[in-house]
């Protein structure tokens, strides 16, 4: 453990672990859906090509799947493959009442339209939310019932570590530092209805570090190392550190070394900050974790049982 990381210890949002009591929650509410509907929930995951770090998220979410008693199946394609071939591929699971989520790893082989294949998957098995009507169900504060929003994994992850840390959100000011459709809008959107007043920043706000240093909850989602420094945190504030950027690292013993920082300076941050989570081990263990929340969501929505509050 660091310095930084010693010292200022309870200020650190333990990702991992909260990722851990999540799953193992998640783990009875199968348990029991098994033994009193007989329902196994699955999850379909379409990797296509061999980038090594979508082989990498593959294996991890479905070893992650299998610990918490969900069927796991990976459907593994050629790089050279079409994207008629690939949605073929997601018609066939989307027919099949045997797969309740679907997930295809991005990113994709160029000559796949990666906004295509996820327009194709069934929004009730969109466990990624990626699809427009899961999107727009969560824009419009459809959060609740049948046919509510599938929320993207990772700022679901937020919602919860932030949740768990400050109670209710009400009345605070946040700032999302960046507006992907992956991570900045959807949290934008979360943030919101939980009554948080909402700034969307990004590389082309005016004084950007003025406008994190009003914030009373930052997420920091560009994907830039160490880009939030320690003087454009507000004291006192939490800090949710979605980047995971890989640096060199050298040592004497492996020069080519390398390693894993956020979008935040960590330890000039931890010593202004309230509360904030590390890199790694804060909101990556969480984005799996909620991927298999929602295949358990969608699971139960597709047989029609009220799915739990996780």
């Amino acid at each position: 453990m660091s310095d930084s990381k010693a010292q200022f210890a309870d200020r650190i949002i333990d990702g991992k672990a909260f990722a851990e009591g999540l799953r193992a929650r998640i783990g009875v509410a199968v348990s029991e859906l098994n033994a009193a509907h007989g329902l196994a929930p699955s999850l379909a995951v379409v990797l296509v090509g061999e980038d090594p770090a979508s082989q990498v998220y593959v294996r991890n979410k479905g070893r992650a799947a299998e610990a918490a008693g969900i069927a796991a199946a990976d459907h593994r394609l050629d790089a050279a493959t079409s994207q008629d071939e690939l949605l073929a591929l997601v018609a066939k699971l989307n027919d099949d009442p045997g797969v309740h989520g679907i997930l295809v790893q991005l990113p994709l082989p160029d000559q796949i339209d990666p906004a295509a294949v996820i327009d194709a998957i069934d929004p009730a098995k969109d466990v990624d939310g990626f699809h427009v009507v899961n999107t727009g169900r969560l824009a419009t504060g459809q959060m609740s019932g049948p046919n509510a929003a599938l929320v993207p994994c990772t700022p679901l992850g937020c919602r919860m570590m932030l949740e768990d840390r400050l109670g209710d959100l009400s009345g605070l000011e946040a700032v999302v530092l960046g507006r992907s459709n992956i991570v900045g809008k959807p949290m934008a959107q979360l943030l919101t209805q939980a009554s948080c007043t909402v700034t969307v920043a990004h590389s082309r706000t005016r004084d950007l570090a003025a406008v994190c240093r009003r914030a009373d909850i930052l997420i920091a989602a560009v994907g830039r190392p160490q880009m939030v420094q320690g003087d454009w945190i507000k004291p006192g504030a939490t800090v949710i550190d979605v980047g995971i950027n890989r640096v060199p690292r050298p040592t004497d013993d492996d020069p080519d070394k390398m390693g894993l920082v956020g979008d935040v300076e960590f330890d000039a941050a931890i010593a202004v900050a309230g509360a904030i989570t590390p890199v790694p081990g804060g909101v990556g263990p969480m984005t799996i974790a909620c991927l298999l929340a929602n295949t358990v969501t969608a699971a139960c929505r597709q047989n029609g049982l009220a799915a739990p509050v996780w």
